[in-house]
């Protein structure tokens, strides 16, 4: 099946769609590209990107909120990675899984804690914070919700700045993988599914 979102170069978008374009690909995205390409070689945006273009007045709040986690979270980068991790591998969002995969490595998540991940399990003795941001993350991915002695939990060992930004993490990693399964871009160029045997 061929994708149903059929990537843009930039001359093709209109001046809205354009505008949001230069503001992905010239944003703090730009510093991570030769890590996590955001474009393709004729300047496409790749993964979840171009279909944010399709309205560009939300999908500019949307790119908003995830350069936000990304590059201006207080949380722990090990921790934020193993917890994109799980919502990937929950959604089975291979974009998410692949793009992450090795970011969550470098910032200090242990390989069988990774292979776990993968199979939707949370694994536990990566770090305090970490152990505990996995529990919500699964809690959350779950029953979109935490209950009161979850929450009392939760902000025992992570603190109120914390949990506010894995909450809005979970939300908007879940909200890529969604866009992803329903516009079904093309992923670029190596990127296998982790759960086919192919990454």
């Amino acid at each position: 099946m061929t994708a149903r979102y059929r990537p843009r170069t930039r001359d093709e978008l209109d001046p809205a769609q354009r505008m949001l374009h230069d503001r992905i690909v010239d944003g703090p995205r730009r510093a991570e590209a030769s890590v996590v390409p955001i474009t393709d070689a004729d300047g496409r945006l790749l993964g979840p990107f171009g279909p944010m273009t399709i309205a560009p007045v939300v999908g500019d709040a949307v790119q908003g909120v995830g350069a936000a986690l990304r590059f201006a979270s207080t949380m722990d980068a090990r921790t934020k990675e193993a917890s994109i991790l799980l919502v990937a591998a929950r959604r089975r969002c291979v974009y998410e899984w692949v793009l992450h995969h090795d970011a969550a490595r470098a910032a200090g998540v242990p390989a069988d804690a990774v292979a776990l991940l993968r199979a939707g399990t949370v694994p536990t003795g990566i770090d305090a914070e970490t152990d505990a941001a996995l529990v919500v993350v699964d809690r959350l991915l779950a029953a979109s919700a935490l209950a009161d002695e979850e929450y009392t939990s939760a902000l025992a060992a992570l603190g109120e700045v914390v949990l506010a930004e894995l909450v809005w993490l979970v939300g908007y990693y879940s909200m890529l993988a969604l866009a992803l399964a329903v516009f079904d871009p093309p992923l670029g160029e190596g990127v296998a599914d982790p759960w086919t045997g192919g990454g």
